[in-house]
């Protein structure tokens, strides 16, 4: 029997010494993107989302998503939670508190019911069969209230001989029927499902990472974008919660005072933790001990992924959103943009020639990297009681002369962005001023300075059979608002898609395409910080060929390689081991 520093366990004693060095808390990392956590699958953080249930709509569901790339053939010891992980999704909803304002804390056991067999599943039997119990804090974490003492998880869907078979299997009818039954009732009035699902990602990361070597609409036929987690699943934990739980104040969302109130403004994010030191028996883990640290973290999507540099990305994932100041930098000139810049890097990436920033905005303003985008206004009349008026809310948005995309890649990750000029439509802003008002279009503005997926959850939900129902989210709400004739007024009115990410996540929601388009400068334009090839005074239209191009840009990979659910959990049942085809269940 021995005992091991999990730290390093896990390769982690040069962070844990950094750490220290900076006088900080030692954590580990987050996601498979930072390359501590590779070698910890069961506390990998894949994916968050946080929607107004289509069906349900005066609840939030919440889904926090763990375990990468899960082959469903993965026996004999299937993939499943991690009995000494706490996983725990993080909930903000006012800004006067320092630290959460409710969490919801899971932790996992596993019992085996046979072990005289090396099968998962026997005569009935379980084995690695994994129950669940609930804390939820409303206060920080100084106390916790256990909501749900034994939840069920279901078997992974290893088979029909394992999973319907009533003499050697478990003589369930079907799968779904066992997620259905695993559906628990919070005391608090949640409701919750943890267990296997397909993972609801998709991307074509064989692109992607291939230095950017992006497959746009799918059009090398040669050799065409390949969904790189179709047909993989992951482990999910599901909350749909109705919103007088979440409000900050209790009300439910028809006390709303429109479509943008403030007051219903959420931030999420979702963590797991281990303890520091494990006591190892034979290969089995036989007791823990120490401080709990924080391994992985995630609020908004391809943080990681496409914004933090190598070198900061274990640190950028030990860190509490509370301290994610220290990282503005990589959001005020994020590298992808220099692969949208011709006099940076873009002739090297031709597979973006399609995202091109402005360099001379309006005739005047230049987003690429270091350059001043709208630092000559500041402190100027004209942006006076807009939200680039330091006199409200400070200098995190116009900060200095080499940070242009604080004023809109840092918002949409860091604070959530407010219903004030400029950030409104660019439909009725008077003599194509950005900076006049405009058509609301987005208020999810909660300015904890952290990374977070926010949330307004007063925005009605687009029916998913809605014929302007789009994966592009918030964009296409936009377009939407900046094309259709009925919407060409200031008015505070639903369109649709208002409700789609970066305004929480849906599962449909392109993440990839609209963070790659936002990065390309989209929502300046959407703003009227049109692009290049608009002319004040000579373009007879700002729907230029510039902003075409970036509007038909997508990422090769634009849905899902499956169905979702129409009702709660949403996300689809996992892939069976044994049905070795894709079959794609549209």
């Amino acid at each position: 029997m021995r005992k091991i520093n999990y730290f390093k366990g896990l390769r982690l004693l040069p962070v844990f010494l950094g750490a220290m060095a900076l006088g900080t808390s030692a954590y580990a990392s987050s996601h498979r993107e930072a390359p501590l956590i590779s070698n910890d699958p069961q506390a990998d953080n894949t994916d968050l989302y946080a929607f107004r249930s289509p069906d349900n709509p005066n609840t939030v569901t919440i889904i926090a998503n763990y375990i990468p790339f899960e082959s469903p053939e993965g026996g004999p010891n299937y993939y499943s939670f991690g009995p000494n992980v706490r996983y725990e999704i993080h909930i903000k909803n006012k800004t006067t508190s320092t630290t959460d304002d409710i969490t919801y804390r899971f932790t996992f056991s596993q019992t085996d019911q046979d072990t005289t067999t090396f099968f998962n599943i026997r005569l009935g039997k379980q084995n690695l069969k994994t129950t669940y119990m609930c804390q939820k804090s409303t206060d920080g974490g100084v106390t916790w209230t256990t909501i749900v003492a034994s939840g069920s998880v279901p078997p992974p869907n290893i088979g029909p001989r394992s999973i319907e078979n009533a003499t050697v299997g478990l003589g369930a009818t079907s799968y779904l029927g066992l997620m259905t039954a695993a559906f628990s009732s919070a005391t608090t009035g949640e409701t919750m499902f943890c267990g296997p699902v397909d993972d609801p990602f998709f991307a074509d990361l064989g692109g992607i990472f291939d230095l950017g070597n992006f497959r746009p609409g799918g059009l090398s036929t040669s050799n065409p974008p390949k969904d790189a987690l179709a047909r993989f699943n992951c482990h999910t934990i599901a909350i749909q919660i109705p919103i007088n739980l979440l409000q900050k104040d209790g009300m439910s969302v028809s006390s709303a005072a429109n479509i943008l109130d403030p007051n219903f403004v959420i931030g999420v994010w979702a963590s797991a933790s281990r303890q520091q030191i494990q006591t190892l028996s034979y290969g089995a883990v036989t007791g823990s001990g120490g401080t709990w640290v924080q391994v992985s973290r995630l609020g908004m999507p391809l943080t990681n992924e496409a914004i933090i540099p190598v070198g900061m990305k274990d640190y950028w994932n030990s860190q509490n959103p509370a301290n994610d100041v220290q990282f503005a930098k990589y959001f005020e000139n994020p590298e992808l943009a220099l692969y949208m810049d011709n006099s940076a890097y873009g002739s090297a990436v031709p597979a973006l020639n399609a995202l091109r920033i402005q360099t001379a905005s309006l005739g005047t303003y230049d987003f690429r990297n270091t350059h001043t985008g709208l630092f000559p206004l500041k402190g100027t009349a004209a942006v006076a009681g807009t939200a680039l008026d330091d006199a409200i809310f400070g200098t995190i948005l116009l900060p200095n002369a080499t940070s242009p995309r604080s004023v809109d890649i840092l918002p949409i990750f860091f604070t959530g962005v407010p219903n004030l000029a400029p950030y409104q439509l660019a439909t009725g802003k008077l003599a194509g001023n950005p900076l006049a008002i405009g058509k609301p279009f987005i208020n999810n503005f909660l300015p904890t300075l952290g990374d977070m997926l926010r949330l307004n959850m007063a925005v009605p939900v687009t029916s998913r059979t809605d014929p302007n129902f789009s994966s592009e989210g918030l964009l296409q709400a936009a377009v939407l608002g900046l094309t259709v004739a009925a919407y060409n007024d200031t008015n505070m009115e639903f369109i649709p898609n208002m409700d789609g990410f970066p305004n929480g996540r849906r599962l449909e929601d392109d993440v990839t395409t609209i963070e790659l388009q936002a990065v390309g400068g989209v929502v300046l334009a959407a703003i009227g910080l049109w692009y290049d090839d608009y002319y004040p005074g000579i373009s007879t239209s700002p729907v230029t060929a510039d902003l075409g191009n970036v509007l038909g840009f997508n990422a090769g990979i634009t849905h899902n390689d499956t169905t979702f659910q129409t009702t709660f959990p949403y996300v689809q049942q996992p892939w069976r081991g044994y049905d070795h085809t894709l079959q794609t269940r549209f």
